[in-house]
């Protein structure tokens, strides 16, 4: 069940920002639910550099929690160092699995293969749980253009797994937007994208997309899984129903 209090905060904040901009629901975000601590969580993926950039602006010494999975491109990992250099971020939080946890539960690297979920929650899930420990909140990039799942996605979700609040600045924002934004404001691209990776995770579950195909496509392309457990669609939403 919910915790009562945080899914009524959660409602209440909907319902007063739910016509703002991202910029303001960050902001927001930043003063409102700071005695809770926060952090953003970033894959520093495709679209990831717009959100960043909006909190190198408003706060540049929030912490930023990046999770190496040991599976990731090369290129997202020059890419991460180059970005958060250029953005002035002050605490970014590398997170991997202790290789001890890789050798008991993955020794020979197949587990992506034979149980996927299994693979994120080992060198995902987990990993992300005890780091968010110390906070109350949670900052991701999430947007209601990218799946069908996320279609209703607000502003501020009460995330029930970790019993915190989690915050979508960038909800409304289109594919359009977030290019627009990366352009006016000069961000690097991740270098992936030119080469038909629109949506980049782990390099053995990423594969490139077609025109014409759903940017999500590439992700454990020819199985059913969707998410890779960061970010479970069900949310337990806010008593009152409220919708940005």
């Amino acid at each position: 069940m919910p915790h009562k209090s945080i899914a009524v905060d959660v409602a209440a904040l909907n319902k007063k920002y739910r016509h703002h901009s991202a910029t303001e629901v960050l902001q927001v975000a930043l003063k409102e639910l700071a005695p809770r601590k926060i952090a953003m969580v970033s894959s520093f993926g495709a679209e990831s550099v717009a959100l960043l950039h909006l909190l190198a602006i408003s706060d540049n010494t929030v912490p930023v929690l990046f999770i190496d999975t040991r599976l990731l491109f090369a290129e997202t990992l020059v890419y991460q160092a180059d970005v958060s250099e250029k953005l002035g971020l002050k605490d970014i939080r590398i997170l991997r699995p202790t290789r001890q946890s890789i050798t008991r539960e993955d020794p020979y690297g197949a587990l992506r293969f034979t149980d996927p979920d299994r693979c994120c929650d080992l060198r995902k899930t987990r990993v992300l749980q005890e780091a968010l420990d110390g906070f109350g909140a949670w900052i991701t990039g999430r947007k209601r253009f990218q799946s069908g799942t996320r279609k209703e996605l607000d502003f501020f979700e009460y995330d029930a797994d970790q019993n915190k609040i989690k915050v979508n600045p960038l909800a409304h924002w289109s594919a359009e937007d977030i290019a627009t934004y990366m352009e006016e404001n000069r961000l690097p691209r991740h270098p992936l994208i030119d080469q038909g990776y629109p949506s980049i995770g782990c390099a053995p579950c990423t594969s490139k997309v077609q025109p014409g195909e759903d940017q999500r496509a590439g992700r454990w392309r020819n199985h059913p899984k969707t998410e890779c457990g960061l970010h479970m669609e069900n949310q337990v939403q806010s008593p009152i129903g409220e919708r940005a």
